[in-house]
């Protein structure tokens, strides 16, 4: 049975991918008593990183929002794969967004608004959240953002 949430996200056109496996020595989700954190997702699709570069240089700004949405569903797949169901989820904490961006570049937030609109049209109120919104010089395998979620269950 598909929960509420998954549901929503399929009515805007996206569908919930697998968990992506960590690429290092980490856990790429931790549940501690109510809260579930991930660790920082990447645009990853199957296993390619689909948006590569700076944002602001190699990459426009709707990629980079593009990007930012592709890692939040990453993220939501990984709270999916220790709650079991994304209507577990009481809110959205935080939103943590990190964008491989060019000098002089300052549009963060527009970037890292792929995910949080995402979250806010999936969850409702319970999506809305806390959130940061930074600049990165680089960032792991070159990708353009690196999506972060905190969520309570």
């Amino acid at each position: 049975m598909t929960s509420r949430v998954e549901t929503k996200l399929q009515e805007m056109g996206h569908r919930l991918p697998a968990a992506p496996e960590a690429v290092g020595a980490y856990l790429p989700v931790l549940r501690t008593g109510n809260l579930v954190v991930t660790s920082g997702q990447l645009p990853v699709v199957g296993k390619e990183i689909v948006f590569r570069g700076r944002v602001g240089d190699q990459l426009h700004v709707d990629d980079g929002a593009n990007a930012a949405r592709i890692a939040a569903l990453n993220a939501l797949a990984q709270i999916k794969a220790v709650v079991g169901d994304l209507d577990h989820v009481k809110r959205i904490v935080r939103v943590e967004g990190y964008v491989q961006s060019a000098p002089g570049f300052d549009g963060h937030s527009l970037v890292v608004n792929g995910a949080s609109q995402l979250i806010v049209d999936a969850f409702g109120e319970a999506g809305r959240h806390t959130r940061v919104a930074l600049g990165m010089s680089s960032l792991p395998l070159n990708a353009a953002v690196e999506i972060v979620i905190w969520a309570e269950v």
